[in-house]
């Protein structure tokens, strides 16, 4: 009998001990993500405990938000926002959310299982996750553009009093704004905030032409250094995930740090920029020769603008789009799927047409998303 209740005290401390083990793990866990400056949410900690259920894929989605509808991905989810509002659809084409938010230039941004939606020059914001809101915001002045990064911290760039005072405002992942940037002169074009949370990259435009990048630490008011751009065109900006950003112009690719020096990565001005993408530290370039056609190249680079490989094109490239390792291409004679290196895949064989589709969406796993103004269509990568 003793022998017996031994044993029953054995299997009583096996949960425990089990039970023990799962709590270092998370806790081990949560101090990563907060040592990393990752936010903890109760989605994401929900979510880790919840089961996952199967869902089969579906090879076609219907949306009904409206006109001048734009796409994103959000993990293993569909979002598309229109003129009418915002639709969220699962892998299966089960819709998991739907809100009533009407725009006239619906705007779309997405990271890491979270999108902001916005009405350009108005002053209504969204931010949601796959099945839930997480804030609806009323901005001061017409919205211009916004940006999230992979914590789900965002920033509203907006253009106030009448257009002579630009603001970008800085949201925690919980909706709350933390931080606020005034540009005393000129207009504000967008607004990105670091990996890490602790910086933000402003850049405006001023009445000579001027285009100059300021860099705001968020424990201060005024930016800690600048980096100007005078007579070329700034298209674009983006967080390394080394912490330099990425200024991307019509002529070059150049880095810059937090003291705002610069530095030219890659130089293609006797090209036509077409496209540009960032992924998981590799940069996609589409350029094309001047007055040629659809004659140009594609490039692959690495962060710090070595080259991985690049490629002739020859054809007209209606969309592309980069993500998860797979450069995805929607041509006239089809969908193509490439590696950064280029190299082709082959395509899974597909019902599926891409007649009228015009745009096209990289997503995880060797899958792409065409659009049209009616439909999306995934085509897979065959991974036979």
């Amino acid at each position: 009998m003793a022998g017996d209740g031994n044993k029953k005290r054995k299997r009583r401390k096996i949960p425990g001990f089990v039970f023990s083990l799962i709590s270092v793990v998370l806790l081990t866990i949560i101090a990563l993500m907060i040592i990393s400056g990752r936010g903890i949410s109760m989605t994401w900690l929900t979510g880790l405990f919840s089961p996952r259920v199967h869902v089969d894929p579906v090879q076609e989605f219907h949306f009904d938000i409206g006109r001048d509808r734009v796409f994103a991905d959000l993990g293993g989810s569909l979002v598309a926002a229109g003129t009418l509002g915002i639709q969220v659809l699962d892998a299966g084409g089960n819709e998991t959310l739907r809100e009533p938010f009407r725009m006239s230039a619906p705007a779309l941004v997405a990271n890491n299982g979270r999108a902001i939606a916005f009405d350009i020059g108005r002053s209504a914001v969204c931010v949601f996750d796959r099945a839930n809101v997480l804030a609806s915001i009323g901005t001061d002045g017409s919205v211009v553009s916004a940006s999230i990064n992979r914590n789900g911290w965002f920033c509203i760039s907006t253009q106030e009093g009448g257009g002579i005072r630009a603001v970008a405002t800085v949201y925690n992942d919980k909706g709350d704004g933390v931080y606020r940037a005034f540009l005393a002169t000129g207009y504000i074009l967008s607004a990105v905030l670091s990996p890490d949370n602790r910086s933000l990259a402003v850049l405006n435009i001023t009445d000579n032409g001027s285009r100059t990048a300021f860099f705001h630490g968020l424990n201060k008011h005024e930016p800690d250094s600048s980096f100007e751009l005078t007579g070329e065109l700034i298209i674009d900006m983006l967080y390394l995930s080394g912490g330099d950003l990425l200024v991307v112009t019509a002529n070059s690719l150049i880095t810059v740090d937090r003291s705002g020096e610069g530095k030219t990565v890659y130089d293609y001005s006797d090209k036509r920029l077409s496209g540009y993408f960032y992924d998981g530290g590799t940069i996609i370039l589409h350029l094309l020769d001047f007055g040629v056609g659809y004659s140009g190249r594609l490039v692959s680079l690495n962060e710090n603008g070595t080259l991985i490989a690049e490629s002739a094109t020859a054809r007209e490239h209606i969309s592309m789009s980069f993500g998860g390792g797979y450069l995805a291409v929607l041509r006239n004679d089809g969908v193509f799927f490439y590696n950064r290196e280029f190299s082709e895949f082959p395509q899974a064989a597909s019902a599926n047409s891409t007649a009228g589709k015009s745009r096209i969406l990289a997503l995880r796993d060797g899958a792409a998303l065409a659009a049209s103004d009616h439909s999306a269509a995934i085509f897979n990568v065959d991974e036979r």
